[in-house]
């Protein structure tokens, strides 16, 4: 059962509009202006991380529910840093999906025992070495050097990229340039194992 079938199933929702890119879904919540947006963390284009960043700024009033196939301990941490109320994994969703949207409908968090777990909350933040250094990285770039990396890794040319953003050519080749630099990469089979590593793509 396809997601939108199942809330509005569940909980009559009313659902303003569906898409699988992730640029679409900034365009889509700009115009429908939901009360609670479900967000793939795997969407293409624009990851789910980065469409909470983008919505949450340009919508403030809009909830986010971030769903997700990543069962890293780290991605509930970035999740609910980049805006989101509540972290649904894919595999949790029939128990979990409905409830989460109700609860953050009310401007409240959702957190499922895993999201407990992982986000530490008997105290403070305890991430591994390597995803505190992971997370450091990523926060280095800019968004737009993130929407650059995710399509670049993606395996758009730099004439694609260029379109999807609505830039010159020009500009992407100096972004690229300055993200392989800040990122000491070689090439771009370098720049898409750091998109994997850093969970920009998913592979």
């Amino acid at each position: 059962m396809g997601t939108a079938m199942f809330l509005k199933r569940h909980l009559g929702c009313e659902i303003c509009a569906e898409t699988a890119d992730g640029r679409e879904a900034i365009k889509l919540a700009e115009s429908s202006r939901p009360d609670v947006a479900i967000i793939d963390l795997g969407l293409p284009g624009l990851n789910g991380l980065d469409v909470t960043r983008q919505i949450r700024q340009l919508l403030p009033g809009t909830e986010i529910v971030i769903l997700s196939g990543d069962m890293a301990a780290d991605m509930t941490q970035r999740a609910f840093e980049a805006g989101a109320k509540a972290f649904v994994l894919k595999v949790d969703a029939t128990q979990h999906l409905a409830e989460a949207v109700k609860v953050v409908a009310e401007h409240r968090f959702y957190l499922t025992a895993q999201a407990h777990e992982s986000l530490h909350l008997e105290g403070p933040p305890k991430p591994s070495k390597l995803a505190a250094r992971q997370l450091s990285e990523t926060h280095d770039l800019t968004n737009r050097e993130r929407e650059i990396v995710q399509l670049l890794a993606e395996g758009k040319s730099n004439k694609d990229v260029a379109i999807a953003l609505g830039i010159s050519v020009k500009t992407v080749e100096t972004h690229r340039a300055a993200i392989m630099r800040k990122l000491k990469l070689a090439g771009l089979s370098d720049l898409v194992r750091y998109a994997i590593s850093h969970k920009i793509i998913h592979a």
